[in-house]
């Protein structure tokens, strides 16, 4: 669902809770974050998310695992540690018994490999396959990570390449190599703690996840909540090795069409691109990586943690005063 759908599907929570926030609430609806966050005590607070989807790739035990490291993203992303989780299951009823256990099995390893338990969830019948988690998170209230809290001169650092949708819809079409196809889910099961704990380290300023709204979509996101702009190097953004080839091809899913229709008019592309390279900035990716914005010795000491630790990190830009996106 677009973000402009969303918040208008979203109104009657609003208009219902109007006026009436608890002090505990920290982090809830009136600012788009990835989670909610509820103060406990004064050195802890719980992080609440939930995530599902359809699949995105064929493998049952690949599928499940990439939405359970989707959805615990969510908390990492606000600066938190998931400890316990809930899943969320629709399967139809002809699919094989064994088919259904390989997706709850590929998503309760990865949630064991988190450090999260699945206690339980809630299963139905539907006529698509779909499946992920609700989970919670412990996060030190005086050091939650937000969207908001960008300063001109931070850098920004992205954890994990781009280029998730073009290659998976390539997967759907049945033209993705098994090399190519390799690449990607490598990519999407593999989890942002590491990356997460690097940022509250190195005192993040702000941080989300790239996930559906594409690089431009939770770009600007940040950028609004921050009242400043983003300008990016096109040339510093990592992407999959076989995004150009498929972009090219023109693989694109469905929610690029909407991310370039909606965000689009926000972003400046001063550089000369063919493009399926633009389309490439609105790419929805699933299970993607951090967006994270520093200071500037922050960033060069995260870069040189992440090396050491063989966490990938790339800074592909810097916060800047003004309003939006550009890219050079």
């Amino acid at each position: 669902m677009n973000a402009k759908l969303l918040a208008q599907v979203l109104r009657p929570l609003n208009d219902v809770y109007s006026g009436f926030k608890p002090a505990e609430l920290l982090v809830g609806l009136e600012q788009p974050d990835d989670a909610v966050v509820w103060q406990v005590d004064e050195d802890r607070a719980i992080v609440a998310t939930t995530d599902f989807f359809t699949p995105v790739v064929d493998d049952p035990y690949d599928y499940g695992a990439i939405a359970a490291a989707n959805a615990l993203s969510d908390i990492y992303a606000m600066g938190g540690e998931p400890f316990l989780a809930l899943s969320i299951a629709a399967f139809p009823p002809q699919l094989p018994a064994a088919f259904l256990s390989e997706i709850i099995r590929g998503g309760a390893e990865m949630a064991k490999q988190a450090g999260v338990i699945i206690a339980g969830g809630h299963t139905i019948q539907d006529k698509e396959p779909k499946f992920g988690l609700a989970a919670l998170g412990w996060v030190d209230p005086k050091r939650i990570l937000t969207k908001k809290g960008l300063l001109p001169g931070d850098r920004l650092v992205l954890t994990k390449p781009l280029g998730f949708g073009v290659t998976t819809t390539a997967l759907k079409q049945g033209i993705a190599n098994e090399k190519d196809t390799a690449e990607v889910i490598g990519w999407m099961k593999r989890l942002n703690r590491d990356a997460s704990r690097l940022a509250r380290k190195y005192n993040a300023h702000s941080c989300t996840d790239i996930t559906g709204f594409s690089l431009m979509g939770h770009g600007m996101e940040m950028a609004d909540a921050s009242r400043v702009a983003i300008r990016l190097r096109y040339k510093d953004l990592p992407f999959i090795n076989c995004a150009m080839k498929y972009a090219r091809e023109w693989t694109f899913p469905g929610g690029a069409s909407d991310n370039k229709n909606i965000y689009g008019e926000n972003v400046a592309i001063i550089a000369g691109l063919e493009e399926y390279e633009k389309m490439l900035l609105f790419d929805p990716q699933t299970s993607g990586g951090l967006l994270i914005g520093l200071g500037a010795e922050d960033a060069a000491g995260y870069m040189d943690d992440a090396g050491q630790q063989n966490q990938p990190a790339w800074i592909i830009g810097e916060v800047i005063e003004g309003k939006g996106i550009e890219i050079y």
